[in-house]
């Protein structure tokens, strides 16, 4: 059981390590949407492969035409864009751990709103107590971590890119459901990933051919040169992916929740505190320990009422 919690931890880290990936991809491409576009042409390689390995019976034109090609086929490509470009806007401006922080708070927000209402089909759970007490912890967490004010930049307008976090947070939740939808349309979980891949590379080939003017990628910029660990975020996004796949059934929907964010945020604290991939230096100290206790706590008590 520890083994596996542990990996879940790991499975956790790979979501701001793929951020940080991306974001030094996005030197070479010079624009957002085409550094996207790369992440999820690689994620969908590598899905596409897979599923050809596991059920080669789904590339059949015989499959298509017995699927309804509902929303679901492409809501959560388009809702996946949102949350990973966010990401990559959000973390030379935010931080690692401020940016998984806002993102994993924005999910907890929306997972909240998906259960008591039932929204996307999901089972209606009653709002406990104990669950606006822990979105108050989180949103209290947040607030006193960027209590401090950086040095050279300006507290309202972290604060407003913090809003534009908890914003992109709410699309995996929203994806999710919607992908469960998929799943049992096409019988697939990884397939109904691929779906997903492949809608969001196209979504942010247009963007990008309409926005950035194509999808050119230098191979020098400045003292760095393009290699390739710089495509590496849509192996991460994929293998996290997979990892949720493999530990869902042995943990349980809480455990794995629980200990892929608790990855996330030890990751991005150390993403920060490092320096790591050239990225402005963070210190781990008093304050940001205190807050990620609280926002530990918060998501605890939503994961567990």
């Amino acid at each position: 059981m520890y083994i596996l919690i542990v990996l879940g931890i790991i499975a956790g880290m790979m979501i701001p390590m793929q951020t940080a990936v991306n974001n030094r991809l996005n030197l070479f491409t010079k624009a957002i949407f085409p550094t996207s576009f790369y992440s999820f042409l690689s994620g969908t390689i590598i899905l596409f492969f897979i599923n050809l390995i596991m059920d080669p019976g789904k590339f059949t034109m015989s499959f298509f035409a017995s699927q309804s090609l509902s929303y679901v086929w492409f809501a959560g490509g388009v809702l996946g864009v949102i949350f990973l470009t966010g990401n990559i806007i959000l973390l030379p401006r935010i931080g690692a751990a401020l940016t998984v922080i806002a993102a994993v708070t924005g999910q907890m927000v929306i997972g909240i709103l998906i259960d008591t209402f039932g929204w996307f089909g999901a089972e209606v759970k009653p709002l406990h107590v104990m669950h606006i007490i822990g979105a108050i912890l989180l949103v209290a967490g947040i607030i006193y971590m960027n209590a401090k004010k950086r040095p050279g930049g300006s507290q309202n307008h972290s604060r407003l890119w913090i809003v534009f976090g908890l914003f992109t947070g709410m699309m995996p939740p929203m994806q999710t459901a919607i992908n469960s939808e998929l799943r049992y349309e096409v019988d697939s979980f990884i397939y109904a990933a691929l779906i997903s891949f492949i809608v969001g590379t196209i979504v942010l080939f247009i963007l990008s051919m309409i926005l950035s003017k194509g999808v050119r990628l230098t191979r020098t910029s400045g003292n760095f040169k393009l290699k390739p660990w710089h495509f590496a975020g849509g192996l991460l996004g994929a293998a996290y992916i997979a990892s949720n796949i493999s530990l869902m059934p042995f943990l349980g929907v809480t455990l794995t929740m629980m200990s892929t964010i608790l990855g996330q945020i030890v990751m991005g604290l150390l993403i920060d505190h490092f320096g790591m991939f050239n990225l402005p230096k963070y210190p781990i100290d008093q304050r940001r320990i205190i807050a990620v206790i609280m926002i530990i706590g918060g998501i605890a008590l939503l994961n567990f009422f």
